[in-house]
């Protein structure tokens, strides 16, 4: 009884100071995103507009060189980040800056080396108490799987050293070896990983998934989407999020889980030939992109076989091995065949009745609608937020509708 009131006494203490009791921060959903630093100006200016929607902001800054040492990108002891940082601070939003690297041999050569690994985490600790940060985000990317205790051993020294100060670590998500190898036999080296999630979740205060840049990782979906004639080429299906989260489930409890969200697109080159779609990624986007194109063909976008907007067309002018503009495909389609349909449709029905190819464009990308489907998954598994990336200002302004 004594413990039962003390602990009743602390939790009116930390309610009459301004904060939620222990318990009512652990069961809080989060919501939490990424400020790019090569839109700084669009960033800050986003999240200062959303800030009372958000838990935790992850200015996406610092990048790890080759040499080991630590590179800020932007300049964030600066404008416009002090302003924002002050502003998130009285509103209690965290502040956990990104520190990213992605070159899979420099990553061997620093964390393979004790010295030069306990001193990239000296470095990175300094960095969050001297310019009083409430924690770090660790996004190492294309690690091999050589590497996977070096990188364990990484988080394990850094976590000891950061002390009360929180461990946020973004991984590369995985989706399950039957889906991944559908119709294929696995390679003997399937299922070696570069990250240790038993040690990840023993030095990761929040696990952060990059649930998204999906593309053709889901052999299954694809060969499902490609069975019913459909064009398939997502960003983030919910279905394959939903997967690769119970994967992470096995191991990470759900409370440390975070789930990324993208909030861009994709455009694509697709051929059509006899027997289905060949797809050559051509490069992201942000949906003020996708718009006008739409508009430029009479086009209106439709929900895609991924949950996602997304719609198909020919160039004026033509592409290398297609007919010169949607005109010329159209009979080929069935009849009903919607706008956003009517390139890919009649591209693949033209393919199998001249036994030929032609290429058209596909645009998809994450609506809020999409997005939505993603909070909305995150809560029904019980995990504990979304991380949106990347917040620019680009993203579609509807999405805050769902953060609340």
């Amino acid at each position: 009884m004594r413990k039962f009131f003390l602990l009743f006494l602390v939790c009116v203490a930390a309610s009459a100071a301004g904060f939620p009791a222990a318990s009512a921060r652990a069961a809080a959903f989060e919501y939490s995103g990424w400020l790019p630093y090569w839109k700084e100006a669009s960033s800050t200016m986003d999240a200062l507009a959303h800030i009372d929607q958000l838990h935790e902001i992850n200015p996406f800054v610092y990048v790890v060189q080759n040499d080991g040492t630590v590179a800020d990108r932007a300049g964030i002891a600066d404008e416009p980040w002090r302003s924002l940082f002050v502003v998130a601070k009285a509103k209690k939003v965290r502040v956990i800056p990104t520190v990213m690297w992605s070159n899979t041999a420099a990553i061997h050569t620093i964390l393979s080396n004790q010295k030069s690994r306990i001193k990239l985490e000296d470095d990175i600790t300094a960095l969050a108490y001297n310019e009083g940060f409430d924690g770090v985000d660790i996004d190492f990317e294309g690690k091999s799987a050589d590497d996977k205790a070096y990188f364990s051993t990484f988080l394990k020294g850094l976590y000891q050293r950061m002390g009360k100060k929180w461990v946020m670590c973004t991984i590369e998500s995985r989706t399950p070896l039957a889906d991944r190898y559908y119709g294929e036999t696995p390679p003997k080296d399937a299922g070696m990983y570069a990250n240790d999630f038993v040690q990840i979740n023993k030095y990761c205060d929040r696990v952060r998934f990059m649930t998204y840049d999906q593309q053709n990782i889901d052999l299954k979906l694809a060969a499902a989407a490609a069975a019913a004639g459909q064009i398939y080429a997502p960003v983030a299906d919910t279905a394959w999020v939903e997967k690769a989260i119970r994967e992470a489930m096995k191991t990470i409890p759900k409370s440390k889980i975070i789930i990324g969200v993208a909030t861009y697109g994709y455009e694509w080159d697709v051929t059509a030939y006899s027997d289905g779609y060949v797809y050559d990624l051509l490069w992201s986007f942000g949906i003020n992109y996708a718009t006008p194109i739409a508009a430029q063909y009479n086009i209106t976008p439709t929900r895609q076989a991924s949950g996602e907007m997304g719609f198909s067309y020919t160039p004026v002018g033509g592409l290398s091995a297609a007919p010169t503009g949607m005109v010329e495909l159209a009979p080929d389609a069935p009849q009903g065949t919607s706008s956003a349909d009517i390139a890919s449709v009649s591209a693949l029905a033209a393919a199998k009745a001249n036994n030929s190819h032609s290429s058209f464009r596909y645009m998809v990308w994450q609506d809020a609608t999409a997005i939505k489907a993603k909070i909305d998954l995150a809560k029904k598994l019980g995990v504990r937020g979304v991380a949106v990336f990347r917040l620019d200002g680009g993203e579609d302004q509807a999405m805050w509708n769902y953060f609340r």
